[in-house]
C-alpha cells in the first residue's frame, strides 16, 4: 500500500512503511476505535479531577492542574498519582472508569472492516480491560480482538514509555516489523515506529476537542507518523481490499 493508494480522508508520509507484511494490527482504545466527537474521555478526565481533588483536598482548579502534570511528565495520570502519592491503582481505575457509554452505538461497518484485516487483532490501552470491554461490546467489536493488553496487564507502564511497549510485544509474541500500530496521540507512535512497526494516526475530522490538552495534537507531521487518517472504519476497508 502506498499514499498514491489511499483515498481522502487519508494521508501518508513520504516513504511511509506499508502494510504487505503486517500480521498483527494493534489498535489504542479511547478516542481511537471510537469517534473522539462522543467524548467519553471529557467523562474520564472530569471523574480524575474529582479523584485528585478528594485526595489531596485541593480545588477542582489545583486537581485539574495536577492531573495534566502527572499525565504529561507520566505518560498517565494514575502513574503520577503512584509514584507521586502512592494510590490503590485499582480503586482509581474503577472509580475514573464509571462513565455513560450510552452515546456508543455498534459500528457495523468497522466490524466488517476488522473482520477483512487478515491476521491477529489486540486492543492496546493505557484504561483498564474492564473499561475496554464495556466500550468494545457497546460498539459491537467484542468479538473481533484476540486479546485486551491493558494498564494492569503492562505491570502500570504506561505508553509513551519504550518499557510499556517492549512489555506488550513480549507478552502477546508480536514482531513489530510484522505489526501496524493504530493510535490517536502522535507521541505514543514514537516507540512503536523506533521498534519497527508501521503507525496510524486517527484523528477526529475537526481537531477542536475541549476535554483534550493543545499538546496531545502535536506530532501530526513527524517522522514517526506513518499515515494519518480521519475514518478509521474507511482506512480498514482500503487496507482490506
Amino acid at each position: 500500500m502506498t499514499a498514491q493508494d489511499l483515498p481522502l480522508p487519508h494521508s501518508s508520509a513520504p516513504g511511509a512503511r506499508g502494510f504487505d507484511q503486517v500480521e498483527t494490527w494493534v489498535f489504542d482504545l479511547d478516542n481511537t476505535l471510537y469517534p473522539a466527537q462522543h467524548d467519553l474521555w471529557g467523562q474520564i478526565d472530569a471523574r480524575m479531577r474529582d479523584y485528585i481533588a478528594g485526595l489531596l483536598n485541593i480545588s477542582r482548579e489545583e486537581a485539574f492542574a495536577r492531573q495534566k502534570d502527572y499525565y504529561r511528565r507520566y505518560g498517565t495520570s494514575l502513574r503520577g498519582l503512584m509514584i507521586e502519592h502512592g494510590i490503590d491503582a485499582h480503586a482509581f481505575l474503577d472509580h475514573v472508569h464509571e462513565v455513560d457509554l450510552s452515546t456508543l452505538e455498534p459500528s457495523p461497518r468497522l466490524a466488517a472492516a476488522l473482520e477483512g484485516l487478515p491476521g491477529t487483532k489486540l486492543v492496546y490501552t493505557n484504561g483498564s480491560e474492564r473499561h475496554a470491554l464495556n466500550v468494545l461490546g457497546k460498539l459491537g467489536l467484542d468479538t473481533h480482538f484476540s486479546a485486551i493488553h491493558d494498564i494492569v496487564a503492562a505491570e502500570f507502564h504506561p505508553k509513551p514509555t519504550e518499557e510499556a511497549y517492549l512489555r506488550f510485544l513480549r507478552a502477546h509474541g508480536v514482531e513489530p516489523t510484522r505489526a501496524a500500530m493504530f493510535e490517536d496521540l502522535a507521541r505514543n507512535l514514537e516507540v512503536p515506529h523506533r521498534l519497527g512497526m508501521t503507525t496510524i494516526l486517527v484523528v477526529p475530522p475537526t481537531e477542536q476537542i475541549e476535554s483534550r490538552e493543545s499538546w496531545e495534537f502535536e506530532g501530526r507531521e513527524a517522522a514517526f507518523v506513518d499515515h494519518v487518517t480521519e475514518d478509521l472504519a474507511g482506512f480498514l476497508e482500503t487496507l482490506g481490499g
